[in-house]
């Protein structure tokens, strides 16, 4: 496992468009996911440590930004070959039992992944309603483990503020995660 962060955020760089098939058996694109207010692309996966950490607080923060109008999907594109965990029958059983709030879906070419830039899971990239770029920081202090409860809520403060002006945060921490599973050529 190679620990990697993602580049800063790359201001006003536009959405990329996507179709995927999701674990809810249907299709899931760019104009689907999307809220009012902006949307939440993240690269997650099942069997990163860094994932299971802030999963629980991924779910409760996609949540409470549907309320703001900010639409979320979960984006999962590694080779699952050398990573079984990560296999299409454990991203459905992941979902329905923590009954994911957001699509999951599968970027099975991995050409997701590689037109959004994405490096490492978790890999967060924050719209505005008009689909710029405005967030690529992390969730908040965690790592391998969960910061501690009270930690700042940084992914959800910075949609909060997209939703509301447009506008992420200039400063932002960046994250950290497992580096994606590329396929071998």
């Amino acid at each position: 496992m190679v620990s990697v962060s993602p580049p800063v955020c790359d201001f006003g760089r536009p959405a990329v468009e996507f179709d995927l098939p999701g674990v809810d058996g249907r299709r899931h694109s760019l104009a689907s996911a999307r809220g009012p207010n902006g949307l939440l692309v993240m690269f997650i996966c099942n069997h990163c440590p860094y994932v299971k950490a802030v999963l629980d607080r991924l779910l409760r923060d996609a949540r409470e930004l549907g309320t703001l109008g900010v639409g979320s999907i979960a984006i999962m594109s590694n080779d699952p070959t050398d990573y079984p965990e990560d296999s299409w029958d454990n991203m459905v059983g992941l979902a329905r039992g923590l009954d994911f709030p957001f699509p999951y879906v599968l970027d099975e070419s991995q050409a997701v992944a590689k037109d959004y830039g994405a490096v490492c899971t978790p890999d967060f990239f924050g719209y505005n309603a008009a689909l710029e770029l405005q967030y690529r920081g992390r969730l908040d202090a965690s790592r391998k483990e969960a910061a501690a409860p009270d930690a700042r809520r940084e992914l959800f403060e910075a949609m909060q503020q997209v939703a509301a002006t447009g506008q992420g945060p200039r400063v932002q921490m960046p994250g950290i995660g497992c580096s994606i599973k590329w396929r071998q050529a």
